[in-house]
């Protein structure tokens, strides 16, 4: 796929069309590769972020119970 470079300020970058993005999931950051010549732009999953402080909340609600029993 050949894609425009554009000018941003005084930088320049690329556009990524919302089918790229959607297809494969970019949301604010990607993560830059730069190997033997190539530049590969990947998108960086957080599948866990802020999972933390929602066992934060629920820690203070009372409501981190075991669902099961603890059967070992």
């Amino acid at each position: 796929m050949e894609i425009s470079v554009i000018k941003i300020g005084n930088s320049k970058g690329i556009r990524l069309s919302k089918t790229l993005i959607d297809r494969y999931n970019i949301k604010d950051t990607v993560d830059l590769i730069m190997d033997n010549g190539q530049i590969i732009i990947k998108p960086i999953s957080k599948p866990r972020k802020g999972w933390e402080k929602e066992f934060e909340k629920m820690a203070k609600n009372g409501d981190d119970n075991l669902l099961f029993d603890d059967v070992i």
